[in-house]
């Protein structure tokens, strides 16, 4: 049982184009920097029932919402190191989310460096840093995933979402973790999007666990620190396996900007989510 505690903490038409990341500086970010300055975005917590300690995420729930209908849910998963409220940050994923009703929530992983459970059930290489070093527990991976999955549950209960449209949405670290818990949940996910996943390299085969969920991968060719090469070759796998997928590989796009910084990559993750569902495809098979 999860203890809840709210507060707020201050396919397949799809374009191929899509425009190169801007050179625009990252600039480090905070916790609670999205929820401090987009007051549509909320910063929540719950208490982890296995350790007691206060997780924070973040939500977004249209203007319009009205519980007498079901709503389309956005889960989304941040990269290495960033705060629970990275995602919400990204230049139009807000306006987008309010103007085709998306629920979001964006959990922390229980950690900013977990991978939620896509690199081992323990303490992921690179998890520890000086600051906590010695602090983590030894099954953090396990938390980190475990974290992600309490979360929806909470959306579940808080919102009347149409569980035939929960969508799995991760950048780097999440996009590994959005692999990751497409293939320990497949029946879960209407759709999945990744933008430059970092999954680990002998992970393949977990493509074949989510073979009837659609699929959507952006990367760019010049990201330096997750090579393209990576996404190519499990594209190559869901292209073997019949997948339904769209491949958008981006010139000149970076690792982190090419994303987070231009709406018109952005955008596609919504066009391929507000085309995609369980029932359009039960109606398929």
């Amino acid at each position: 049982m999860i203890e809840r505690r709210h507060r707020v903490i201050g396919i397949l038409a799809l374009a191929t184009a899509i425009c190169m990341a801007a050179p625009v500086g990252a600039a480090a970010q905070e916790p609670g920097t999205v929820v401090d300055a987009d007051s549509r975005v909320m910063g929540l917590s719950y208490v982890f029932e296995q350790t007691g300690v206060e997780v924070p995420y973040a939500v977004f729930v249209p203007s319009d919402y009205d519980a007498s209908r079901e709503w389309p849910l956005i889960v989304a998963l941040h990269g290495l190191g960033r705060p629970y409220d990275w995602m919400m940050g990204y230049d139009s994923f807000i306006d987008s989310a309010e103007r085709d009703g998306y629920i979001v929530v964006s959990p922390l992983g229980y950690h900013r460096r977990a991978w939620y459970g896509s690199r081992g059930y323990g303490i992921p290489r690179g998890a520890a840093r000086a600051d906590d070093e010695g602090t983590l527990p030894d099954n953090l991976g396990e938390l980190s995933e475990q974290d992600v999955m309490n979360v929806l549950a909470i959306a579940q209960e808080s919102y009347n979402i149409d569980d035939s449209r929960i969508y799995l949405w991760g950048h780097s670290m999440g996009g590994a973790g959005t692999y990751h818990l497409a293939a320990r949940y497949p029946d879960i996910w209407a759709g999945l999007a990744v933008a430059a996943p970092a999954p680990r390299r002998d992970a393949l085969d977990e493509v074949e666990a989510f073979r009837d969920i659609p699929v959507l991968v952006l990367h760019g060719d010049a990201d330096a620190t997750v090579p393209v090469a990576g996404s190519r070759t499990w594209v190559a796998r869901m292209r073997e396996l019949g997948m339904q997928h769209v491949y958008i590989e981006v010139p000149g796009g970076d690792h982190s900007l090419f994303v987070r910084e231009v709406p018109e990559t952005l955008s596609k993750v919504f066009a391929f989510f507000n085309i995609v569902g369980k029932r359009e495809r039960a109606a398929r098979q």
